[in-house]
């Protein structure tokens, strides 16, 4: 879909995704979708509105994912 935006989860970013970064995913898909890098001044509300829905499922949505292969590599550690 849009390259410029960068996979958040772990492994591929091991650290929790930061505000910054799930807001920056969120602008590149709202920029793809809408066709628009920076909306005109009768859309900004409605752009900046669609920014900030999409950042809040992001959000939720590395919130709630379970990654299994992290499990298994901490596993050996937790049962020693």
């Amino acid at each position: 879909m849009c390259r410029s935006i960068k996979t958040l989860r772990p492994p591929v970013l091991p650290e929790e995704a930061t505000e910054e970064e799930i807001r920056a995913a969120a602008l590149q898909y709202v920029r793809k979708v809408s066709g628009f890098r920076a909306p005109a001044a009768h859309n900004k509300e409605v752009f900046d509105r669609a920014v900030d829905v999409v950042a809040q499922a992001t959000a939720e949505l590395l919130d709630g994912l379970e990654i299994r292969s992290q499990g298994r590599q901490l596993a050996p550690e937790s049962a020693a």
